[in-house]
């Protein structure tokens, strides 16, 4: 029988702080800090990690709630996403700036890493941290999925030096398109992809949610990839 070709484990962060290492098949590669949904790092956000494993990065999704609930996984209905939004409500700006500082360092000075070049990717909430990432740390690429709140963000664009790409649904009751429109204004003449899907509505990656869109999910994905792989190898 194979073993199977990404390993995993939880690893330290900083004291309290942990993160969800998914290694590619080959032990090493570029690196990848993939930021959460509101939800946790729950069996999706772990499945995604190691689907970017097997893409061949070394990735590293953090516990960004860890002051509140530690391990927190929930699902997206009920009173765990209301749990949910109350997590997100209660985490703090600052935090999250020094959450994404250690989250890259501590991937950055991993040996599977070494001098290779280190990315984000963030979904939801994650995106938002994703961009974070690219205009208040050393990221090489950032990649932000539907992430809300970057247009309320964007006197950051100045900060960022790296290449983004941002990944947008087209009926997205979070994001509307003038919000869109208005990371497209800021974001001319920096090294940046917009893309929206068609039909898609929010969270169309999560294959756990109903707003799932396996087109836009397949497609976006592709995209992320080819992007990431540019930017990193």
């Amino acid at each position: 029988m194979m073993n199977a070709p990404v390993s995993t484990q939880w690893i330290s962060i900083s004291p309290g702080f942990e993160g969800y290492l998914a290694l590619p098949p080959a032990g090493h590669g570029p690196g990848l800090v993939l930021f959460q949904e509101i939800f946790g790092v729950n069996a999706h956000i772990q499945a995604v990690a190691e689907q970017y494993a097997l893409d061949g990065f070394v990735v590293l999704a953090p516990d960004v709630f860890w002051r509140q609930a530690p391990r927190v996984e929930l699902g997206y209905d009920g009173a765990d996403r209301q749990q949910a939004f109350t997590l997100m409500q209660g985490y703090a700006g600052p935090d999250a700036l020094a959450d994404i500082a250690a989250s890259v360092k501590t991937l950055r000075a991993r040996p599977e890493v070494g001098a290779a070049r280190v990315g984000a990717v963030g979904y939801c909430m994650g995106g938002r941290l994703a961009y974070l990432a690219a205009a208040t740390s050393d990221v090489d690429a950032a990649v932000a999925f539907y992430g809300g709140g970057i247009q309320t963000q964007l006197d950051r664009v100045g900060s960022i030096k790296c290449p983004v790409q941002f990944h947008y649904a087209e009926r997205d009751d979070n994001i509307p398109m003038s919000a869109v429109e208005s990371v497209r204004q800021a974001m001319a003449g920096k090294p940046a992809e917009i893309h929206v899907y068609p039909g898609a509505t929010h969270g169309f990656n999560c294959w756990a949610r109903a707003s799932y869109h396996a087109p836009s999910a397949a497609l976006s994905h592709g995209r992320a990839t080819a992007f990431l792989a540019s930017a990193l190898f």
